[in-house]
């Protein structure tokens, strides 16, 4: 068996023996929505990978979504306590979020930003965001579908970065294949849109408010100098949902986190970490 299949096996199992507990609110934190907690290290207290979450604006709630508080905190939650089963990272138990213009920004070598359609940077949230990647910082895009959504990102972005473009990542680039070694370019749906029930088909895709295309997922990123990518766009899916929403329906979690958010996740984490 190989590697990648003896850890999605793991995840599985992982899940099916915890669920029940999960389900069982008297034994656990209710401010965990029923995520188990671990111990670190008291001794290196500041040695642990910490889940950041971005705290952005919405320009007059444009884009109709949660902005930068969907899916949260159960995706963030659920998220670190899988990097931690799963991988030799040792992971903080308690994911925070922070703004741009937070001091503490540069003690985080990962930032995670979820549905970016809408957002409008401040130009002390552009020269922080330019200052972390330059210096080593890594920041993941999730969660906006169509042409519109992107463009607005896009243009945000050129704010950064005026002289760097995002470049469509190829199958063949070490992310979709650092741990888990990835056969396609994962796309993942929220649940709902998962099950449109169209003649009986499961679809991968969400609907665009503007009406363009989404049914091709699309993983670009803005590389510094030496080709490492300094901002990752996952577009036109919805990684953090599939981590959301692990514990709420088993084909779902069977078909789209296990298969796809997870494992995507794990990889963008690990090439982040060593990189």
């Amino acid at each position: 068996m190989g590697i990648v299949a003896t850890v999605v096996l793991a995840l599985a199992a992982t899940v099916v023996a915890q669920r029940s507990r999960w389900r069982s609110s008297g034994m656990l934190p209710a401010d965990r929505n029923g995520v188990p907690t671990w111990d670190v290290d008291p001794r290196f207290p500041h040695d642990l990978f910490t889940f950041v979450r971005v705290e952005y604006d919405s320009y007059g709630g444009r884009g109709g979504g949660g902005g930068c508080w969907t899916d949260y905190p159960d995706s963030d939650l659920n998220f670190s306590l899988r990097l931690q089963q799963l991988t030799t990272m040792k992971v903080n138990p308690d994911p925070i979020t922070l703004r741009l213009t937070d001091e503490s920004l540069f003690d985080y070598p990962f930032l995670y930003m979820i549905e970016p359609g809408s957002l409008v940077f401040s130009e002390a949230e552009v020269e922080a965001l330019r200052n972390y990647c330059l210096r080593g910082g890594f920041l993941m895009v999730d969660d906006f579908w169509g042409d519109s959504e992107y463009e607005n990102l896009r243009d945000e972005l050129k704010r950064v970065f005026p002289d760097r473009d995002p470049v469509e990542l190829p199958l063949s680039h070490e992310i979709f294949h650092c741990v888990y070694d990835l056969k396609e370019k994962p796309q993942v749906p929220a649940i709902n849109a998962a099950r449109r029930g169209f003649n009986g088909e499961v679809g991968s895709w969400e609907w665009a408010r503007d009406g363009s295309d989404t049914s091709t997922p699309h993983y670009r990123a803005i590389n510094d100098d030496e080709g490492r990518i300094m901002i990752l766009i996952c577009h036109n899916t919805d990684l953090g949902d599939g981590w959301e929403r692990e514990g709420e329906d088993q084909w779902y979690f069977d078909e789209f986190s296990v298969k796809k958010a997870y494992p995507m996740g794990i990889n963008i984490v690990t090439y982040a970490m060593t990189h």
